[in-house]
């Protein structure tokens, strides 16, 4: 996403509409985040990984540096990671043009800046982290620990496998496809507006029929857990607005234990194999009665959602820890990976062998 001083990023410009000056000027900045990083442009480029242009590429290389010395110096300094540090790393981070959540989309929309960090099924089925969890992994863990660092104790059995990025864009009413469980979500930035409406009894239908009351939360006052699986959307706003949703994909039991592996590294809490979904928060009631007296009578003591101030939160804290003590920490992370596309024809073919090999045992 173009960023307050940013100069266009041509390839995601329209061929008619981009200038000679636009290339001259983007070629400058290029040069500019090359310095930055250390590198030359043509090392930009021949590190890009598959979708990447070479300015989304320098800008993510410079999320996943800063990320990994916010890590570092929470841990120095025996602290929590901090709201306005999650910020300035989404603030950093250049969103991909996201075609494929059409259900958040506004009428006349054809994509949104949102990436998905973590778990999750792609369209050919394979189950697998995102290219961009491997590539800057401490982008992931930074967000993640945030939220483990404040995890209410009534929420502390929550767990996530994915983690969605959202940016600049006020989500319709609509329902999440097939969510394990409920989400955690929380927004960064300065804008008004932009609250979250609810409808935590909603068991699916016509999106137009849902009844006028509903739940509404501002998430720049506390960190609401909700089922996403219930109809849910984004009040207009104006300003710049991020959000952090974290929940579980329900294809969660096929993932391969090298992914699992690797999730660990990067702090994700993975639900077992036979976790209760509704552990946390009660299933929908519906909103007739019919399907309210389909429900088991034990789920109902449990809320339909929570809402945390940040009163509410817990002071995450622990001992400052020496430089060498951070290095070690350090040296145990999660290393960014380099290949161009990690999930090739060849890539998942050799995948799918080893599921059937297994299957065969």
């Amino acid at each position: 996403a173009p960023r307050g001083g940013e100069p266009l990023d041509i390839s995601k410009g329209e061929d008619g509409k981009i200038t000679d000056v636009d290339r001259a000027i983007n070629t400058w900045y290029i040069r500019e985040l090359a310095k930055q990083l250390g590198m030359k442009p043509a090392e930009l480029s021949a590190s890009a990984g598959w979708g990447e242009s070479v300015h989304i590429r320098a800008l993510r290389l410079l999320a996943q540096r800063e990320a990994s010395e916010r890590l570092e110096a929470a841990d120095r300094e025996g602290r929590m990671i901090t709201d306005d540090e999650v910020l300035l790393t989404l603030k950093r981070w250049p969103f991909y043009r996201n075609p494929w959540r059409k259900n958040v989309m506004q009428p006349g929309k054809t994509w949104v800046f949102s990436d998905s960090l973590g778990l999750l099924r792609d369209r050919q089925g394979d189950v697998h982290l995102t290219a961009c969890s491997r590539r800057y992994p401490q982008v992931v863990e930074l967000f993640g620990r945030w939220l483990k660092d404040r995890l209410p104790d009534d929420a502390k059995g929550f767990t996530w496998t994915t983690i969605n990025v959202n940016c600049n864009y006020a989500a319709v009413t609509h329902r999440d496809n097939g969510n394990f469980g409920p989400s955690f979500i929380k927004a960064f930035g300065e804008f008004e507006g932009g609250a979250l409406d609810y409808w935590p009894d909603d068991t699916g239908g016509n999106l137009e029929d849902l009844p006028k009351s509903k739940q509404s939360f501002d998430l720049t006052e506390g960190l609401a857990l909700f089922n996403g699986n219930c109809a849910h959307g984004v009040q207009p706003f104006k300003g710049s607005r991020y959000s952090l949703v974290y929940f579980t994909v329900a294809c969660h039991p096929l993932v391969k234990a090298e992914d699992r592996k690797k999730m660990a590294l990067l702090g994700f809490p993975l639900p077992a194999p036979d976790m209760d979904p509704h552990q946390l928060l009660r299933p929908p009631k519906g909103y007739c009665l019919k399907s309210r007296a389909a429900l088991t009578p034990g789920k109902h003591k449990l809320p339909a959602f929570r809402f945390y101030k940040p009163s509410d939160l817990p002071k995450c804290k622990s001992k400052p820890k020496s430089d060498a003590q951070v290095k070690k920490i350090a040296a145990g992370r999660y290393k960014p990976e380099t290949q161009k596309s990690f999930y090739s024809s060849e890539a998942r073919n050799a995948r799918k062998e080893e599921k059937d090999d297994f299957m065969e045992v």
